[in-house]
């Protein structure tokens, strides 16, 4: 799940998975029904007929680069980005002038045709790019190659820095996490928080004991306003509270230089670590299983639902049989609401 530094073959798609919602983003369910979980996409999207050579050529001869942004129906986080983030002019005009934006439905059946020329579903193609969660960012520069890959919603002030990176080709002097350091919006907590019960440093990540649990390694900094929110508003709930008894969880400054024993026993500095894994900003949320292998990440702006879903995918092995953590939050909220529960997905 490292971030993507090349474009992948369409070749190499991954099968389908049976699409949920209309393939269009927004044509009626049925003739006279609407559906009630589509947004309208800005006028100023560009309407592509997702052929991504002609797509990229067409861009770069404005000067500009291509943003896929992937979404689905219902997605509160979607509608986050329209409303609070392409709703502010200043964003919105800035992110006109850098990029054509394409708009890819997750679960859609429009064709996409790849560099390699193999035509495929808006379903596959996203599958065959590992997107997890919506909206998820690519940008790509002129080869089509991903800049920067932004798995979730960031907020506008980070937003506002992506944009910043990408379109000024920045990414030739240095990596994104560096730039956001050098360009860091309002400050907030000028240290990390500390969440008690976490494993004591130095931190020996492959050796455990025999506890048997996955581990999360929470990699945050200080001022970082949406690490705040995370602790305030999340991780100090009593449900998430209590399903984190189930992992072991570690604590990591994003900028740290300490040692650390990796969770599959290396010895390394741990700013190498974090740019081996490819962490690019804080909060990001890595989970292994207890033989110390990857199995999942969050990444950007995610409230307790998410959160929390994150934590029981990975506790409970759904991981392994279910491999769309989209589709699994889709059951456990359908299940929920069967039960009488309502689910604010922003809560």
């Amino acid at each position: 799940m490292k971030r993507l530094a090349t474009w992948v073959l369409l070749s190499m798609l991954a099968a389908a998975v049976n699409a949920a919602t209309p393939s269009d983003g927004g044509a009626a369910l049925q003739e006279g029904m609407i559906n009630p979980g589509y947004h309208d996409k800005p006028e100023w999207f560009k309407q592509s007929f997702l052929d991504i050579r002609d797509d990229l050529a067409e861009a770069a001869a404005g000067g500009r680069r291509v943003l896929l942004s992937f979404y689905q129906d219902g997605c509160p986080y979607c509608a986050k980005l329209l409303n609070d983030n392409f709703g502010d002019r200043a964003l919105a005009d800035k992110t006109r002038r850098g990029f054509d934006v394409i708009a890819i439905n997750l679960w859609g059946d429009r064709a996409v045709t790849g560099l390699d020329g193999t035509e495929t579903s808006e379903k596959a193609f996203a599958a065959g790019l590992r997107v997890q969660y919506t909206p998820t960012l690519l940008f790509l520069d002129e080869a089509g190659g991903v800049v920067l890959r932004v798995n979730g919603y960031f907020a506008p002030h980070k937003f506002d820095i992506a944009l910043d990176f990408v379109a000024g080709r920045h990414e030739r002097q240095g990596s994104f996490r560096d730039y956001y350091a050098a360009r860091a919006p309002a400050p907030a907590s000028a240290v990390l928080n500390v969440l008690a019960g976490t494993l004591p440093e130095p931190l020996r990540l492959a050796d455990r004991g025999d506890s048997g649990r996955p581990l999360l390694v929470m990699f945050e900094q200080g001022n970082c306003r949406e690490c705040d929110e995370l602790h305030r508003e999340t991780l100090s709930r009593s449900e998430v509270a209590y399903a984190l008894t189930n992992l072991d969880v570690a604590q990591v400054d994003l900028w740290s230089n300490d040692r650390v024993q990796t969770p599959d026993g290396r010895e390394m500095v741990m700013c190498d670590w974090i740019a081996e894994l490819g962490i690019q900003h804080a909060p990001s949320l890595v989970f292994f299983d207890p033989e110390g292998s990857e199995v999942f990440r969050t990444e950007a702006y995610l409230r307790s639902f998410h959160v929390h879903g994150a934590i029981d995918y990975v506790m409970t092995g759904a991981y392994r049989r279910q491999p769309s953590f989209q589709r699994f939050l889709q059951h456990r909220t359908e299940l929920l609401a069967e039960r009488g529960f309502t689910v604010d997905l922003m809560d």
